[in-house]
């Protein structure tokens, strides 16, 4: 048993039982009571067969440090982000590999105020703990109770809409087998729309393959569905529901560099002049759209420790990364997929826009290659080589995240997994598709 290799960047994730067990979960626990002095917790799992045991140990080591655990069960992430800061908690974990395989479990964990835990900071510290043979002390032991902050979840969801611009739309929702049915049915109960529920009921075995819409081999049957059902649009979740993706009434993919740039126009409207946070892989089309809108586009390192801390710092409204994470300041700066796809549906339906028509202009002003990964184990000799080739001819160079580079009329940007033995390309241009991909070829052969 390896605790070691549960141990990520931002969170924790692990094959069970190999890398992560109850062992493990259980001097989380304690670990994080520990290091945080957390007296509050907010604790809930996902879909997946291994979660409630793993969040029984977890919910075990924290009342034996002495902390009070609010047990809120099957749950999506952004419900724990909810209850710690809506309540006033110490903190939150919640347990969920997301949309890794089956076989895997994991947690996030949380501060006060949402906060995510520091990497080099209080979640280094729980990582030496857990891995070490420390023995903690005796403390009066917390209490666990079963508790349901979902009803006050779903009315915060709903204040930030107007649910008559939902009225006669028709939205497909494939939850993947995950934690989002159960809360797709209680906004239904306010919404004027009908939908079309594909694997909707939450099962741990994913009998119809592992929620991830960002694989494109995972997409074929939403859009099948989406287009042959006559619907206005179609929503994808992960397994965790903390990312939504969306597809076109025609069923085409929608890349979530456009939504950035769909969403930081709504929220402009609704806060004229507001900061908006993107990550710097691809960035053109959002500074285009949220410069035009009046707005200011602030650029963060891609991840949610560092959009989070940006948009406090900036005082943002909105985060955005291509990813599918989108944040906001009215939900204590957390990632919420289902506070995005409320927004944006009700977006396009004040507008009476198709969502085709509302990322056509963008598709056609900023194209793009869309995220390509290759495995490569020396990445870095792989930037050098990339840097040494362009720089006599950019017109701008950032290592905000990776390396970005600039030129006329169009610009790249090339990074290292944090987790994993991949190099990550995004290229985009002005208004030239065949542009991109002459360029995207190019570094590819570069890579090797």
């Amino acid at each position: 048993m390896s605790a070691e290799s549960c141990f990520k960047t931002y969170d924790i994730r692990g094959i069970v039982p190999e890398q992560l067990n109850n062992t493990v979960a259980e001097r989380v626990g304690r670990s994080f009571c520990t290091v945080t002095g957390a007296k509050s917790v907010v604790v809930g799992y996902d879909a997946r067969i291994s979660s409630p045991k793993l969040a029984a140990s977890l919910i075990e080591g924290l009342t034996a440090s002495g902390a009070d655990v609010f047990d809120i069960g099957l749950c999506g992430t952004e419900e724990i982000y909810h209850a710690a800061f809506s309540k006033g908690l110490d903190g939150g974990i919640m347990v969920t590999a997301s949309h890794n395989p089956e076989e895997w479990n994991g947690m996030k964990l949380i501060g006060r105020d949402a906060r995510p835990l520091d990497p080099e900071g209080d979640l280094a510290e729980i990582k030496k703990l857990v891995e070490s043979d420390f023995s903690f002390p005796n403390k009066s032991k917390g209490e666990a109770r079963k508790s349901s902050f979902r009803d006050d979840y779903i009315s915060y969801l709903l204040s930030f809409i107007d649910p008559e611009a939902f009225r006669g739309l028709k939205i497909l929702v494939n939850s993947g087998n995950g934690c989002a049915g159960p809360v797709v049915d209680l906004l239904e109960k306010h919404l004027p729309c009908s939908f079309v529920k594909v694997h909707h009921d939450p099962d741990g075995t994913f009998p119809n393959g592992i929620p991830n819409p960002l694989l494109p081999e995972n997409r074929g049957e939403t859009s099948a569905l989406v287009a042959s059902g006559e619907c206005d649009l179609g929503i994808a979740f992960d397994g965790d529901f903390d990312r939504c993706f969306f597809y076109d009434e025609n069923g085409d993919f929608v890349d979530g560099y456009y939504i950035v740039a769909m969403l930081a126009e709504m929220v402009i409207g609704k806060n004229p002049g507001a900061r908006i946070v993107h990550d710097p892989r691809l960035y053109w089309n959002t500074i285009e759209v949220v410069k035009r809108m009046g707005g200011e586009p602030c650029v963060s390192r891609t991840g949610h420790v560092f959009i989070k801390k940006a948009m406090r710092d900036q005082d943002a409204v909105y985060g955005g990364e291509m990813s599918g994470h989108h944040y906001y300041r009215d939900f204590g700066y957390c990632d919420s997929g289902m506070l995005t796809w409320l927004l944006a549906v009700e977006l396009l339906g004040k507008q009476g826009s198709r969502l085709s028509e509302k990322i056509g202009g963008y598709k056609a002003d900023y194209p793009i290659s869309g995220e390509i990964n290759r495995t490569i184990a020396d990445s870095e000799g792989v930037l050098g080589r990339i840097r040494s080739h362009y720089e006599s001819e950019a017109k701008a160079v950032s290592f905000e995240d990776g390396l970005s580079m600039s030129f006329e009329d169009w610009r790249f940007n090339v990074r290292s997994s944090s987790t994993e033995p991949l190099v990550r390309l995004n290229v985009e241009s002005r208004s030239d598709k065949s542009l991109v991909d002459e360029k995207t070829r190019e570094i590819l052969q570069l890579m090797g």
